[in-house]
């Protein structure tokens, strides 16, 4: 077996096999559904994986508002940003942002785990997030996947 005639085949966005797939939230944990997610958006998962290509598949998550956090971290986990004035460092709660829309939320997390530069940006377009269990991606024929078989 000649090791020299095997070559590293790196992906590029003509050659990268991207999918749709469709993640159910409900019941899952907010960071380990997240992690996952954003593996799935990086291609991580994929034998044909390259770093700095978008690789990875098209994620839709349904049933983000019955996503769980364990303990207090409803109320006690605290999300800072800073509006770009003296003083204005405003926080929320995971409460909050849920509050205000569970899509919010599950892209906030996700975001954040995801590299921050362009290539971070391009893959979070990626992401489409719903609250309830309907979607409007059926012409993509999405397949659905059950994230905790995922490592």
């Amino acid at each position: 077996m000649d090791t020299l005639t095997y070559k590293t085949i790196s992906a590029n966005k003509a050659t990268a096999q991207k999918e749709w797939v469709v993640v159910d939230a409900s019941g899952q944990t907010l960071g380990r559904l997240a992690s996952k997610v954003a593996k799935l958006l990086r291609g991580k998962y994929k034998p044909s994986f390259t770093p700095h290509v978008d690789c990875g598949d098209n994620v839709i998550i349904i049933n983000a508002d019955k996503v769980v956090l364990t303990g207090n971290k409803w109320n006690d986990r605290v999300y800072l940003r800073y509006t770009g004035y003296p003083g204005g460092q405003r926080e929320m709660t995971p409460a909050q942002l849920m509050a205000k829309g569970a899509d919010r939320l599950v892209l906030k997390v996700v975001k954040g785990m995801l590299p921050k530069n362009k290539l971070g940006a391009a893959l979070l377009k990626n992401l489409h997030v719903y609250a309830g269990a309907e979607h409007s991606h059926e012409a993509q024929q999405p397949k659905s996947i059950d994230i905790n078989n995922l490592k």
